[in-house]
């Protein structure tokens, strides 16, 4: 990635008061092994250097019991976010809940710059009037650019100010390599992020609003009587995954950010960059295993076979 300057991210601090923090839910996952596909060597558990099968250009694998870092690779690389930024937009909305500056069940009308932003969408028409736990839904499940782009303009009037509520939250977690530049992740060029800084979003989603796991566990979205569909092998797999946010574009390549627990032990993985939407689980399910200390093993299943069936909506 490039090595320019960063833009300086918006001054400021949030718009509304924090909240006392909430323990998160144990979540849970087992997942096969595959095939290596690539052996990155990068620091691992308890600091000693360890070898891993993961191809994507950037990981981190977190503990989020101690918030130690139990394996890294490139996690402070210049990174584009894609749909990752999500995270944040629904972060700020759920902080909005809590605070009582909008209700689950408001009607929430939509505007014409929602109708203009691009796909992927779930076909917001200017004047249409939807529930405010609606465009929620469709933010974390169906990763529709159009309710994000609504949420923003209902708690912050324009999506320029909201973008800067969303940067001022960023500094307060302390995301020192993050510009945000939307509140939906399509590519910006001032839109960076890191691995690291995305593990650490992800975990204070998660610790702060542990609601969101509803969501963000959740496979499907139906909506005007179409279903959009999340068909992840990750899901799928003993345990499941009851916390998870993919993203994609040109440009940033394949992410995922996906909590896990067992046994009392509770991890957090983020991926950036891999080539293909199925190498993109595979890193993470790998990542999981190895923060688990489970033996990566075989299985006999391929990169090839988990992209035919890893199919979702657009990112």
């Amino acid at each position: 990635m490039s090595g320019s300057p960063r833009p300086v991210r918006h001054p400021g601090r949030g718009r509304w008061p924090r909240r006392g923090l909430a323990a998160a839910a144990a979540l849970g996952l087992a997942l096969a092994a595959a095939p290596p596909v690539m052996a990155s060597t990068e620091a691992g558990l308890n600091g000693v250097v360890a070898s891993l099968p993961v191809s994507a250009e950037a990981v981190v694998l977190l503990d989020l019991e101690t918030g130690k870092v139990l394996f890294e690779k490139n996690a402070e690389g210049d990174r584009a976010p894609a749909s990752l930024v999500k995270m944040m937009t629904l972060y700020i909305a759920y902080d909005a809940l809590r605070a009582g500056h909008v209700t689950r069940g408001e009607p929430v009308t939509i505007g014409p710059n929602v109708m203009r932003t691009p796909r992927f969408r779930i076909g917001l028409v200017t004047g249409q009037v939807v529930p405010f736990e609606t465009l929620l839904a469709a933010v974390a499940i169906a990763s529709a650019n159009d309710a994000a782009t609504a949420v923003a303009e209902r708690l912050a009037e324009s999506e320029e100010k909201f973008v800067e509520h969303m940067n001022a939250e960023a500094e307060r977690m302390g995301l020192t390599h993050t510009v945000f530049a939307n509140p939906h992740g399509l590519p910006d060029a001032r839109q960076r992020t890191t691995a690291r800084d995305m593990a650490t979003l992800a975990e204070n989603l998660l610790r702060d609003f542990p609601e969101s796991r509803v969501l963000l566990g959740d496979t499907d979205f139906a909506w005007r009587g179409r279903v959009f569909r999340r068909r992840i092998p990750l899901f799928r797999d003993p345990g499941g995954v009851t916390a998870l946010k993919t993203g994609f574009t040109l440009e940033a390549g394949y992410n995922v950010a996906v909590a896990a627990g067992r046994a009392g032990q509770r991890l957090l993985c983020v991926v950036l960059g891999a080539e293909t939407r199925g190498l993109s689980f595979l890193d993470a399910g790998r990542l999981l295993k190895f923060g688990f200390g489970e033996p990566l093993g075989t299985s006999g299943r391929t990169g090839r076979r988990w992209r035919a069936h890893s199919r979702e909506v657009p990112q």
